[in-house]
């Protein structure tokens, strides 16, 4: 079952760019874009660093 995002509307409202997200995040550019695509689920602690930087609930970022 694929996992739906919210991260590139989220990150948008933040008008972040994907590489200064993936600075925040500690991650590279590339995953910030797999995440956003959906060709990439991150890992339970990622998620969480996520949802936690753009102060919401997992399941607000993240839905199967």
């Amino acid at each position: 079952m694929p996992v739906t995002t919210r991260v590139r509307e989220l990150r948008g409202d933040q008008g972040w760019s994907q590489a200064e997200l993936a600075t925040r995040l500690g991650v590279s550019r590339q995953t910030v874009n797999a995440i956003e695509t959906g060709r990439y689920e991150p890992s339970l602690s990622l998620a969480l660093k996520i949802a936690k930087l753009f102060e919401r609930q997992v399941e607000q970022v993240f839905s199967l």
